[in-house]
């Protein structure tokens, strides 16, 4: 067997030191060969295959790791899944109790852990024994509370099943915690893979877990690279995929769950703005910006990597900047005077080194400090680049690095354009001692995290997850639980188990005309966009029939022109959501009082396109006016919160429209159905594009009228009839379409998750029937969470 001082003298580290020879010991006992860590033991696995684990420092070899493969990823799934349903059916205070014990557990082992991390990943003892590991404890003593608290908080949830968890390299213990921890106390179980180059720390939580009395198949860990992530995403068992890393792998994810009824959250790149407005506290700004950019060398997902500065103190700026970073000390991790460590692996440091030569190939001016780094591993200076352009490489691609570009603005809102100059939407940064300035700018900002005058600040009492290209989902607070829960309707007690549809009482007498039958009526709904009633690019229209076969009305057949007009009438209504709370639930009163006029109108109308009793029509007519109530209601009282994060200060969770929606509705209950997915994007400030059920559409283009009659602002809903699939294919490829909900088939779900790829926005799919008419499925915070992102805002205060 390996000894510990053999493995310290191979990385060129001399002497153990007494306090990190439990990390050398643990690698050893092994003998430095790793299996997977499946249904509570470890296993050698199914194949011969395996990979090198480098110390980024030394390039010393640390240890050898199993590539898991199919029977492997099968194995972990069974066992996850044999678990899972002893595991659910824990009392929250008993889920509580485990977690507790594992945060104790991490507590009893952090400086094992600490420097298992740094000889992993290369980045500073410092960094692991004062940050990641007391935040993984945090987080598992943090979500051990919400476990406690699941069956009043989330009354009517469950947990998902089986999870399949991804994380990357650049945070490998504290990633997993961020995963694991809501997934456990959900009552879900777990297959983990960490990152092929940082595997240890997480085989070494999943041994410590084990030891600290979880269950065996609760945390499974299976090693390997992006081969074994695609067999956990693919695999048919796992109910959920949790992913942190890159847009483009984000996107392959979201194409190959498309359409399997998998949840997913994706947290993805960034490309952060770090502010500096003229009125900032430059000592304070240096510093900040050694902790946006410079911290764990710059491998960070939200790093400050777009230094924006008011032009008139951009080159005092730089100046202090400059002797700044000739202090910096970039050295050997485990040296606890370091400030910077070794980058990940030799791919990532030449992904570094090309961007660099990108950046002065296109005349921007590069920065480094006079001293050199060290020359054996994988070391890189901290850089700062000057006369960038908005446009330049890089300033628009994340470099993933210790390198700073620096912009420069004139006013408040070109700072806002700048920040906002980017696909990525995962955090910024706002300097400045006017705190209206700073109030002002932040909610402006297209980003999930927000920190004022201060940057990565992170705890598990508050959500952390991005817009746009940086993915959808949160990660920490009560936010972030709901990402492993579901309704309980819907989850059946196994997997694939499905909410039965509404059906009528076998007394209900079966009819197939209306009480009041209506004459065939010679007339085309027009399409409704932009507040006005116009015709079809195509000029097509379709038949629609009533169950005899007469014909009822003809609507207009809208193709993927009305869509890019439908989405540029949302666009430009992009006042409504600054509309306050109070006039968008007046809105939605009046919308409400207009269709109580006409309910015998509209009943009749949906008895004779559907051809149930006039009765049941109306019930579902008062149904939808009482929905419409119900969000008007919701409209001024969807608060966001105040975190408790352990600083001195505030941390503002802000309830944040999505943007533009498009709204797939389902087939069965026409009106209410659409009214129960339009209501409660539009009340939270969300414009809408709206395609009706495609074979009942009138209930919905008869609202036309009400809508003009009811102060509904033009472009605020748009309502373009059709072929549902093909319409919603069209809005979920837009790219100015920021989510879109489906409500149809699977195969026409899974086109438009798939399709949703290509700008990452959000989607919520489903194929299976809900009764409309029950309010705890038709509506509530369910909807609103839907329609809303949160975008966390720390605010820290005191001299």
């Amino acid at each position: 067997m390996t000894t510990v001082s053999e493995i310290f003298e191979t990385m060129a580290y001399g002497p153990a030191p007494e306090s990190d020879k439990p990390a050398l010991e643990w690698i050893a006992r092994q003998n430095g060969a790793f299996g997977l860590f499946i249904g509570g033991r470890w296993t050698k696995g199914k194949s011969d295959a395996g990979f090198d684990v480098i110390n980024p420092a030394t390039t010393a070899r640390l240890a050898r790791v199993t590539q898991a493969g199919q029977a492997d990823v099968d194995a972990a799934v069974a066992a996850a899944r044999k678990a899972f349903p002893t595991w659910s059916a824990l009392s929250g205070h008993a889920r509580a109790r485990h977690l507790y014990a594992l945060a104790r557990a991490v507590q009893k082992h952090s400086r094992l852990l600490a420097v298992l991390e740094s000889l992993d990943n290369g980045k500073s003892i410092r960094e692991t024994r004062d940050l990641d590991i007391p935040l993984v404890a945090r987080h598992l003593t943090h979500h051990a509370g919400w476990a406690q608290l699941a069956e009043s908080e989330f009354a009517g949830y469950g947990p998902v099943g089986v999870v399949g968890q991804i994380v990357p390299w650049n945070f490998p213990l504290l990633m997993v915690a961020w995963k694991i921890a809501p997934a456990l106390a959900a009552g879900n179980t777990v297959v983990l893979k960490p990152a092929e180059f940082t595997p240890l720390t997480a085989l070494c939580l999943a041994e410590i877990a084990h030891e600290a009395g979880l269950p065996p198949g609760v945390l499974n860990v299976v090693t390997g690279d992006g081969r074994t992530g695609e067999l956990i995403v693919n695999h048919p068992d796992i109910d959920k995929i949790a992913f942190t890393g890159s847009t483009d792998v984000g996107r392959i994810i979201r194409k190959a769950t498309a359409g399997s009824g998998k949840k997913l959250s994706l947290e993805l790149g960034g490309k952060s703005p770090f502010i500096v407005f003229d009125d900032a506290d430059l000592d304070s700004v240096v510093e900040g910006v050694v902790d946006a950019i410079w911290f764990n060398q710059g491998q960070v997902c939200c790093a400050g990597s777009r230094l924006l500065v008011h032009e008139g103190m951009a080159e005092r700026l730089a100046t202090k900047l400059r002797a700044r970073m000739e202090k910096l000390r970039v050295g050997p991790p485990l040296d606890k005077a370091i400030d910077m460590g070794a980058i990940v692996a030799p791919v990532q440091l030449e992904r570094i080194r090309t961007l660099v030569n990108t950046g002065v190939e296109e005349g921007a001016t590069m920065w480094q400090p006079s001293w050199a780094c060290p020359t054996d591993g994988y070391f890189y200076p901290p850089t700062l680049f000057t006369n960038v352009s908005p446009a330049a490489t890089i300033a628009q691609v994340e470099i993933f690095g210790p390198v700073l570009v620096s912009m420069t603005f004139r006013t408040p809102a070109e700072a806002v354009e700048l920040a906002n100059n980017t696909p990525y939407g995962l955090a910024a940064s706002v300097w400045t001692e006017n705190i209206n300035l700073a109030l002002d700018v932040a909610p402006k900002i297209k980003a999930g995290v927000v920190w004022v005058n201060c940057t990565n600040l992170f705890d598990a009492a508050s959500g952390f997850g991005g817009y746009r290209e940086s993915g959808f989902g949160r990660e920490g607070g009560k936010e972030g639980m709901w990402e492993y829960l579901k309704p309980k309707w819907e989850r059946g007690e196994g997997r694939g188990e499905r909410a039965a549809p509404r059906r009528k009482s076998a007394r209900e007498p079966k009819r197939t005309s209306p009480l009041s039958p209506l004459p065939s009526i010679d007339r085309t709904y027009k399409l409704f966009i932009g507040g006005a009633q116009v015709r079809p690019d195509q000029g097509y229209s379709r038949k629609i029939l009533a169950p005899s076969g007469a014909l009822l009305a003809e609507v207009a057949e809208g193709n993927r022109k009305d869509i890019r007009n439908a989405v540029e009438a949302a666009h430009a209504a992009d006042g409504w959501a600054k509309t306050s709370g109070h006039n968008r639930g007046q809105v939605l009163y009046y919308l409400a009082e207009n269709l109580a006029q006409r309910a015998d109108e509209f009943a009749e109308r949906i008895s004779g396109v559907t051809g149930q009793p006039v009765g049941d029509a109306r019930a579902e007519v008062d149904a939808s006016i009482a929905r419409l109530f119900s969000y008007a209601a919701w409209a001024d009282k969807y608060d966001g919160a105040v975190h408790q994060t352990p600083i001195r200060g505030v941390t503002l969770a802000m309830n944040e429209p999505v943007g533009v929606i498009g709204i797939a509705c389902p087939e069965e209950s026409a009106l209410l159905g659409f009214v129960s997915l339009v209501g409660p994007a539009v009340a939270v400030g969300n414009t809408v594009i709206a395609i009706p059920s495609e074979a009942h559409p009138l209930a919905a283009t008869e609202l036309y009228t009400v809508l003009d009659a009811s102060d509904v602002p033009a472009g605020v809903v748009n309502i373009v009839t059709g072929a549902k699939d093909a319409l919603a294919k069209v809005l979920a490829e837009h790219d100015d379409v920021d989510a879109v909900w489906y409500f149809g088939s699977q195969g026409g779900g899974a086109e438009v998750e798939r399709a949703s790829a290509g700008n990452m926005k959000r989607t919520w799919v489903e194929w299976h029937s809900r009764d409309w008419t029950d309010a705890r499925r038709g509506e509530g915070r369910e909807f609103l969470r839907e329609a809303t992102q949160v975008k966390n805002i720390w605010i820290p205060y005191g001299e």
